[in-house]
């Protein structure tokens, strides 16, 4: 295989075929560097490349397989991860000034687990200043640019791991969502991307934003990828007391099944009031290919999100005001101001609201669960309900106007993770611009394995998933 067919390849796709030795990971791993050292800097993607490390990891993988070692889910396969994922001795900046010379001495859970699984770490991935922005905001080390058009924003807080993984630098990425900071960059890059339930993956070993808000998960091509990715990092962890002990399920295994039966359910109201009329048509077509795959489709009621998203934002903005509050007293220059009149707002809310929000979550998931998904296996929403906004949209202009823009990217996806509940994005085609949209479907608590199936089924009747950047090419 030439660079350009190895790179083409989906994240199992690249597995399978270095355990039938088509490829070696030495191939796949220099392939992968060379694009990060020629596309990383057009995108302001990559926070670090670790090419020595990563390349004796993958003569080591091929190694054991020419020994005729076992080989794991993900063996020899090159990844690289946002940049607040711990990994001991390495430096974890999590996008910030603050923490530029960080080095920490333990691993993430999550890390551990993909090496275990054979992969092979080519560095960090530039993210959103603490994981704060809807659209990869970074003051300090300049915005991580869109693939499809550098002039776009990549989304976020991951959106290092959105320009990589859509530009074919590697195949897949770990990232972070408390907002919707992995399905924002899925859906702006077109890619696929899993939020899964708020317990179903360890975050021990990772730099919070809001600890009852936070969830880790993969970012990939495809749904296949992101259930192969999912079965490796999900579980129980010890380090991570929140951790659910529910079994994992073998979630590519359970793909099979197309999407015949499947009850989706389309929500009367909130979702659909802030999206621009070409995202409407090509969300209504993704509806279609569901319908003629055989699943029904019924509309539904929501509670009042407005008031599921004022009490996670109140959460996360107690949360992260806690975290940061030393910060802010010794450093608080050395935040964006962006991102700090994000933070200090924390500080000033009651403990008694900050309780009550805590309090009113379980009674309005139920709500939620009982009238949305009373009658239907998920939910089919908006991604981001406006077209992929450019970096100056984002950046410049009246902070009103700015504030408008960036508050609408997250319209659709902030009040999912209140909720706790899993959600994957899906591509869904492309606007006037070119640039990508997407819808996401939501589950019960630990339905991943049937939004995957959903996903997956719609993937293999549409292919917007496989088409990429002409920079990739």
């Amino acid at each position: 295989m030439n660079e350009s067919e190895m790179m083409s390849l989906g994240l199992a796709e690249a597995a399978d075929a270095v355990a039938r030795g088509e490829v070696t990971s030495v191939e796949l791993t220099q392939a992968a560097i060379a694009r990060a050292r020629k596309l990383g800097p057009k995108l302001n993607c990559f926070a670090a490349l670790d090419a020595t490390d990563a390349l004796r990891e993958a003569e080591k993988a091929d190694g054991e397989r020419r020994d005729g070692k076992a080989c794991g889910p993900l063996h020899g396969v090159p990844l690289a991860h946002k940049d607040l994922f711990y990994r001991g001795g390495k430096i974890v900046a999590c996008g910030s000034k603050i923490r530029k010379d960080f080095v920490p001495e333990t691993t993430a859970a999550v890390l551990e687990r993909l090496s275990a699984a054979g992969a092979v770490n080519i560095g960090a991935l530039h993210m959103a200043e603490f994981a704060f922005s809807p659209t990869g905001f970074n003051e300090h080390y300049g915005h991580a640019r869109n693939p499809w058009n550098p002039e776009h924003v990549p989304g976020g807080s991951s959106s290092g791991s959105g320009a990589a993984v859509a530009a074919r630098i590697v195949f897949g990425s770990l990232g972070t969502d408390t907002g919707g900071s992995l399905r924002h960059p899925a859906s702006m890059c077109g890619l696929t991307g899993l939020k899964p339930t708020l317990t179903r993956v360890s975050r021990a070993g990772v730099m919070p934003l809001s600890h009852s808000l936070d969830c880790v998960g993969p970012l990939a091509r495809s749904a296949r990828d992101c259930a192969r990715l999912l079965e490796v990092i999900a579980g129980a962890d010890r380090a991570d007391a929140t951790s659910s002990a529910r079994p994992v399920p073998h979630y590519e295994a359970l793909l099979a099944g197309g999407g015949r039966g499947l009850r989706v359910g389309v929500p009367r109201s909130y979702y659909y009031e802030m999206v621009s009329a070409e995202i409407k048509k090509l969300l209504d077509e993704s509806l279609e290919a569901l319908r003629a795959m055989g699943a029904r489709v019924t509309l539904v009621e929501v509670p009042d999100m407005n008031l599921v998203n004022s009490l996670a934002h109140l959460i996360m903005s107690v949360e992260a005001a806690t975290i940061h509050r030393k910060w802010l007293e010794t450093r608080r220059e050395d935040y964006a101001e962006q991102v700090r009149s994000r933070i200090e707002p924390g500080l000033l809310y009651p403990a008694t609201r900050y309780c009550e929000a805590l309090a009113m979550r379980a009674p309005i998931t139920r709500e939620f669960i009982d009238l949305a998904l009373k009658d239907v296996d998920v939910l089919h929403l908006p991604a981001v309900p406006i077209p992929v906004p450019s970096i100056e949209e984002t950046t410049r202009g009246h902070p009103v106007d700015v504030a408008r823009v960036i508050g609408t990217v997250g319209h659709c996806t902030r009040g999912i993770n209140y909720l706790g509940l899993p959600s994957i994005s899906v591509p869904a085609g492309f606007d006037a611009k070119g640039l990508p949209v997407a819808f996401q479907l939501v589950g019960r608590p630990f339905s991943e394995a049937k939004l995957l199936r959903a996903a997956h089924a719609y993937q293999q009747v549409t292919d917007w998933h496989r088409r990429s950047p002409p920079m990739a090419s």
